[in-house]
């Protein structure tokens, strides 16, 4: 038995503009709370860390991070500038989006502050003077210390935030999911927009020496499968979009357990009519010409021909027009010839690229017959029902110099044509009009999803699918593993951790264990966890840690030490990178270096 054709229409969702909240009494009193940032280079989460019911435990923003900033009208009014939910769809104004990140490390400081605007005013929070909440931002997985110094400058000196503390959004993940009898240690691996990590934790702390990255994540994976798309159906190239892919990606793709395998199946016409995914494009119905019923069709049939009658008709006088000037032209200078005006007879056969007077004979003769037939055709068309369609600008190398647009010979053989065409077309007509397919239109605009489907997130595992040269995550997770003891090893593979947007395909935890397994030495254990809300859990887990330590000094940066410190100071906590100083070559002391040379002065004068 068939299954039902799978057709999917595009959401095609347009964001909606966040509300200005107005903060509860509680997020003040009695002192002021965290204000918890999940700073992804695909989403940015914010909201408040209070163990107060009245305030709500989950993220009261969600916006993509993203920034517009529109060209100032004629009018003078100035440029306006949209983060986020606010710019509706991205689409339109996706040659002018701008994100504050180079992979997933925020470097262009004017869009993450205007960022960081948007999440105060919309939270309620008077950034005017100063904001007198402390922040807690997430950062990249061994976030340099450029990134981090220009990050602490604009929170301390530009919003005076009291304290700040920095934490990895996949540890803070990793952190959210633990449960009791988790042990400390595991094997993180985070897939998000950008990129994808792999993160040993020992004993609660991350082992930055070990952790590996991979160029690749979502956004990588929407583009590939935008252009496998394009190429597939080049006459849809404008709509399919990159919101567009992105949806296909959340909602109907999935890892293949074995690749190989899967792609053997999909060579199956029943598996493939089973498990393809038709997704609509929008149209629209006027088009769609088989609506009109025949009287209708041939009424403008015969419009069609009233207008080409018209046509050919006018055309044909202007033709005749053209060419009668043309005549009288040519017959004037003849009577120049035979009224014995030599020079001006001369002069006028240069101006025509003529050579004698028999050339010129010739060309008089061959107008004079074309005058004579476009006279008969204009004659024979008011009284016989034809279509000639007659070019506008054809050229015939025998009138070259006048530009004569047909030959007799041209002309005599559409003639001797045009009474046949018109006794056949209306016996042709009917039978094809009466046999002609039915297109649907709406077929024409489905995109069939088939190996798609397993091809665009397979990139994660195999970076060669788009001619990257860079190892998977089974081959990566390997390497890391490798460069540990065999105790070591065991632990680490005991939790295995999956977090990210990029790690919410069906089947993918499935393809790890099944990577874990052809690794992992025969009979050894091993246990693979995904996390609750792999997309959400970052900034849960960093509320958890700021109700936890909110009152302690643990983890967090304060004003003083950023002054006395620099802005790429780091205090380290369970969730955090590991902080490594800048050291800078110790350099020679001035006062020394200044009496080495006059001591050899000195030196040099004695006798």
């Amino acid at each position: 038995m068939a299954a039902a054709p799978r057709v999917f229409a595009f959401r095609d969702a347009r964001w909606v503009p966040d509300p200005v909240l107005e903060p509860s009494a509680a997020v003040r009193s009695p002192q002021p709370v965290p204000l918890v940032i999940d700073n992804g280079s695909f989403q940015t989460r914010a909201g408040w860390a209070s163990p107060d019911p009245a305030v709500p435990a989950e993220p009261l923003l969600r916006f993509r991070s993203l920034a517009a900033r529109s060209r100032g009208a004629r009018g003078g009014a100035g440029a306006e500038t949209q983060v986020g939910n606010d710019l509706g769809s991205p689409e339109p104004l996706r040659w002018l989006l701008r994100s504050p990140f180079d992979r997933n490390v925020p470097v262009q400081l004017e869009l993450q502050e205007l960022l960081l605007d948007h999440v105060f005013q919309r939270l309620g929070v008077a950034s005017q003077g100063c904001v007198d909440h402390p922040i807690v931002l997430t950062e990249a997985v061994c976030n340099p210390l450029y990134s981090r110094q220009m990050m602490s400058e604009l929170l301390f000196e530009c919003y005076q935030v009291p304290k700040v503390s920095y934490g990895v959004d996949s540890l803070y993940s990793f952190y959210h999911n633990r449960r009791q009898n988790w042990p400390c240690s595991g094997l993180v691996i985070s897939s998000g927009y950008q990129c994808t990590h792999i993160l040993p934790v020992l004993e609660g702390r991350l082992d930055a020496k070990n952790c590996k990255r991979i160029n690749l994540g979502g956004c990588q994976a929407a583009v590939y499968l935008q252009r496998l798309l394009q190429l597939k159906y080049p006459g849809h190239f404008a709509a399919i979009t990159l919101s567009r892919m992105e949806e296909i990606l959340h909602e109907h793709s999935y890892i293949a357990e074995d690749y190989i395998e899967e792609l053997q199946k999909w060579r199956s016409p029943e598996y493939y009519e089973n498990n393809v995914h038709k997704m609509q494009l929008p149209f629209s119905n006027k088009l769609l010409g088989s609506t009109l019923t025949s009287e209708e069709k041939q009424e403008r049939r015969q419009q069609q021909l009233r207008r080409l009658q018209e046509l050919n008709a006018r055309r044909r006088e202007e033709k005749l027009q053209l060419d009668q000037e043309r005549l009288d032209r040519l017959l004037y200078v003849q009577e120049l010839l035979e009224d014995g005006q030599m020079d001006q007879f001369h002069k006028a056969l240069v101006e025509l690229n003529m050579d004698s007077a028999e050339e010129l004979q010739s060309y008089i003769n061959k107008l004079s017959l074309s005058v004579e037939q476009t006279k008969q055709k204009i004659l024979q068309a008011e009284v016989n029902i034809e279509v000639d369609v007659v070019d506008s600008k054809p050229e015939t190398p025998d009138l070259d110099p006048l530009g004569s647009e047909q030959s007799l010979e041209d002309v005599e053989s559409i003639n001797e044509f045009e009474p046949l065409f018109a006794e056949d077309q209306p016996e042709v007509e009917k039978p094809v009009a009466a046999v002609q397919p039915v297109f649907n239109l709406a077929e024409y605009h489905q995109l069939f999803l088939g190996t798609e489907r397993i091809r665009a997130p397979e990139i994660v595992f195999q970076p060669s699918l788009i001619g990257e040269d860079q190892a998977g995550v089974a081959e990566t997770m390997q390497y890391v593993l490798e460069r540990y003891p065999k105790e070591q090893q065991a632990v680490l593979v005991q939790n295995v951790f999956l977090t990210g947007g990029n790690t919410m395909y069906p089947g993918l935890k499935a393809r790890v264990q099944k990577e874990l397994l052809e690794m992992r030495p025969f009979q050894s254990s091993f246990q693979v966890h995904l996390a609750s809300s792999p997309v959400l859990d970052a900034w849960y887990g960093a509320r958890d840690w700021a109700v936890e330590y909110m009152t302690r000094e643990e983890g967090w940066i304060t004003r003083k030490d950023y002054e006395e410190k620099g802005g790429e100071y780091l205090k380290e906590h369970c969730a955090s990178n590991v902080y490594v100083p800048i050291r800078l070559p110790k350099q020679a002391p001035r006062a020394a270096e200044a009496s080495a040379p006059s001591r050899a002065l000195t030196s040099s004068e004695q006798p």
